[in-house]
């Protein structure tokens, strides 16, 4: 249907008077016959009687006026969703209810008239392709290609480092200390039974565990958070790990125990990934309010797997290592 034309007709309806309607569209009053009648033509029916004065409306064009209406909104709602500035920011994180979502958060009460469309793929794998194709504008992810390698116009940039926690029941070994070692981790069973192969925290984990010869056990359904905590909660010998700042709330009668990593300090490294042409100026305010936040990755104290990418602070500054920590092996 040709919007043009019924914009006129809408124009002639709230004018009264075709002549009116052309002084409102900046045309002629013969060009405004001409695009009314050629709608008519589509519809098979007479919109206006024409009397000598005004523009009356038939039965039929009194049914098709509000449908007229309701399509010239839609066609409003479509160009805004793409022009620049109007169209919601569409971020992609692997989960709502992880510590990424609150790096949104925090952008999103910085940033109150960027208007965000949250969204959650799978995989790396999958949120790079959909930020290729255009369909996401950003994902957080970890960068698992060795040099930070992503498809040509895709770009990246750290954007925090995640400290993990050892998660344990009242019963287990580690229970009451306030800290651990990884390499005091050595021969321990860690239970994650939803490291799926092929994901990017999967490709983490293993190289963890190989790096301080622990045991990754993904063996059991994933059945979610829940279960897996009351697991940990009455077993003596499981153990999981959690990031940092990954909310999680259990019943009172759990005990259960988050407990620091130290000596070195593992990190699991997180980037903003994003095409290099996209425009969209709420990207460039993601961005620059990341970069701000971003305090820079010490240079010794921390362990990163091989593959993350390096990760200097704002404007070419090192954070310093904390003091007495040794370098962290492979970091």
């Amino acid at each position: 249907m040709d919007l043009t034309a019924v914009r006129t007709f809408v124009a002639a309806v709230d004018a009264g008077q075709f002549q009116e309607a052309a002084a409102v569209l900046g045309i002629t009053q013969q060009a405004v016959s001409k695009r009314v009648a050629a709608l008519e033509r589509d519809l098979g029916v007479r919109l206006f009687g024409r009397p000598v004065r005004g523009a009356g409306l038939t039965i039929d064009g009194q049914a098709f006026l509000p449908h007229a209406r309701a399509l010239l909104r839609a066609e409003e709602r479509a160009a805004a969703s793409v022009r620049a500035g109007r169209r919601a920011l569409r971020v992609d994180v692997i989960g709502r209810r992880l510590s990424l979502a609150g790096l949104l958060r925090d952008f999103h009460r910085a940033h109150p008239g960027t208007e965000l469309d949250v969204v959650t793929l799978f995989d790396s794998q999958a949120a790079v392709a959909a930020v290729r194709a255009g369909t996401i504008d950003a994902t957080f992810r970890a960068v698992t290609m060795p040099g930070g390698r992503l498809p040509d116009g895709v770009a990246h940039t750290p954007v925090f480092d995640e400290p993990l926690h050892l998660f344990t029941g009242p019963a287990h070994e580690f229970a009451a200390a306030r800290s651990v070692t990884p390499a005091r981790l050595a021969g321990h069973r860690i239970w994650m039974p939803g490291n799926a192969p092929g994901t990017e925290w999967t490709a983490f984990y293993d190289e963890f565990a190989a790096a301080f010869g622990l045991t990754i056990d993904a063996v059991g359904p994933d059945f979610g958070i829940e279960p897996l905590l009351d697991t940990i909660a009455g077993s003596s010998t499981l153990a999981t790990f959690v990031s940092e700042r990954t909310p999680l709330v259990w019943p009172a009668g759990h005990d259960l125990r988050r407990i620091p990593l130290r000596d070195p300090v593992p990190l699991y490294p997180h980037s903003l990934i994003w095409r290099a042409d996209n425009p969209h100026p709420g990207l460039a305010a993601l961005r620059a309010h990341l970069a701000a936040a971003y305090p820079g990755r010490p240079d010794g104290g921390v362990w990163t797997p091989g593959w993350a990418a390096p990760a200097p602070a704002p404007h070419g500054r090192r954070t310093p290592p904390p003091p007495g920590r040794a370098p962290a092996p492979g970091g």
